[in-house]
């Protein structure tokens, strides 16, 4: 006679069986009283809580009025969209039209408000997707302009920032010209979803004749990011935090010095108190990746998985010292950490504050996962900052697993002080 096993496969005790009398309709029958009891009592607790959690975060709001844009140097909600466009307005007046318009309509969704009552024989004011009062939901949209926007068209040539081009492609890319570049790059991010869309189709409705998208790519972050607003770094789709080593948006002076163009800077006078945008769209080639070991994921990025601390170290937030291990016995010269940020006094000018976001849009047509990184950062230097990084990180072995298929580089316009200015004024005014 076989002995019962009381343990399981970890070797933890089993419950005792149920006693021989007990039919299997008093077992369902306890049970079903068991969890409606639960229920009754859980319920209410649970749907209240959520409730809170949801009003609560449907009203925070970040100010649109200021020496910068709102969305740079503020925490990373959860859902976000980059959108370029291609501008169809075809002179100073109209481009002065548009600029206007999403001075308004910007400021409008950013502190929300009841949709206005319209005759129901004309087109609603509101898609309604938010109900009949717009909540601002943690909002920020960020409007760049791009290279080509300093064309002939608007007489703006001689007032480019002295940075910005046009994305060119390094050796790992394979860019897809039906995602790149745009004449301008609205960021929208918010608290949820439904908000990101409804600010973009308020910004598509109101410039029927200025605006026409170009391309647009949806990010989310992980739901433990979004609990630790500002706080937990984001955890990409390769399974490792990115950004650990980012730039500390709270810091007035680092993000003046690293971030936005200061007054008296190199650059055309009407830049000051705007910044170097870049969007990279990065496939991940997870199926690759996940069959890749795990140290040599490790080596490949300079961090242990889980926590994020740098090879040798035990906390995410250690600093590695480089010049005490000059062969890479501990983290490899080739690491990505170690290539992106030297921690040299030489490599300090190319700083970077990075705001990235998980992408994930289905399958390709060969059946692998089309998602990744949309890669996002700012600084004051496109060409000090960005550029020289990526210059760096040229060849390493992490390109193996990840192709760069999209985006572009924008300058973002310096914000709204006060109620009669409006985006660009200082540039059409220049």
């Amino acid at each position: 006679m076989t002995k019962r096993n009381d343990t399981g496969p970890d070797g933890e005790r089993l419950g005792a069986p149920p006693p021989a009398c007990a039919s299997r309709r008093s077992l369902l029958k306890l049970g079903a009283a068991t969890g409606m009891a639960s229920l009754g009592a859980v319920a209410p607790i649970a749907a209240r809580a959520a409730e809170t959690d949801d009003t609560k975060t449907a009203h925070q709001s970040q100010p649109f009025f200021g020496v910068h844009q709102s969305g740079i140097v503020t925490p990373e909600p959860a859902a976000a969209t980059m959108v370029a466009f291609d501008v169809l307005a075809q002179n100073r007046p109209d481009m002065e039209r548009l600029l206007r318009t999403l001075t308004e309509r910007i400021s409008f969704l950013m502190v929300g408000g009841p949709v206005p009552a319209r005759d129901p024989l004309l087109p609603a004011a509101d898609s309604g997707l938010l109900g009949p009062v717009v909540v601002p939901d943690n909002l920020t949209v960020t409007v760049a302009l791009g290279a080509s926007m300093f064309d002939g068209r608007f007489g703006l040539a001689h007032l480019k920032p002295k940075h910005l081009v046009r994305m060119s492609q390094f050796p790992n890319d394979a860019l897809d010209d039906r995602i790149c570049h745009g004449d301008m790059l609205i960021q929208f991010c918010a608290n949820r979803e439904e908000t990101v869309i409804h600010a973009l189709r308020d910004i598509i409705k109101n410039t029927p004749d200025l605006l026409t998208v170009r391309w647009k790519i949806d990010g989310f972050l992980p739901a433990d990011t979004v609990r630790e607003l500002g706080k937990e770094t984001v955890r990409n789709l390769l399974g490792f935090k990115d950004g650990t080593a980012n730039l500390a948006a709270s810091d007035d002076e680092l993000m003046n010095r690293h971030v936005w163009v200061q007054p008296g800077a190199d650059e055309p006078a009407w830049t000051a108190g705007g910044s170097y945008q870049v969007v990279r769209i990065i496939r991940n080639l997870v199926e690759h990746w996940d069959r890749t070991p795990l140290n040599e994921q490790q080596q490949i990025f300079g961090r242990y998985k889980m926590n994020g601390a740098p090879l040798g170290e035990k906390h995410e937030h250690d600093v590695p010292d480089y010049a005490d291990d000059p062969k890479g016995l501990r983290i490899p010269l080739t690491a990505h950490i170690r290539r992106a940020n030297p921690r040299t006094p030489e490599t300090q000018s190319s700083l970077i504050l990075r705001r990235p976001y998980n992408f994930s849009k289905g399958a390709s047509s060969n059946g692998q996962l089309d998602m990744g990184l949309i890669f996002v950062c700012f600084q004051s230097n496109l060409a000090a900052g960005f550029l020289t990084v990526q210059d760096r990180l040229n060849g390493e072995a992490l390109e193996e697993y990840i192709k760069p298929i999209g985006g572009g580089y924008f300058f973002v316009l310096p914000g709204v002080p006060k109620l009669d200015r409006f985006l660009g004024d200082t540039l059409l005014s220049a």
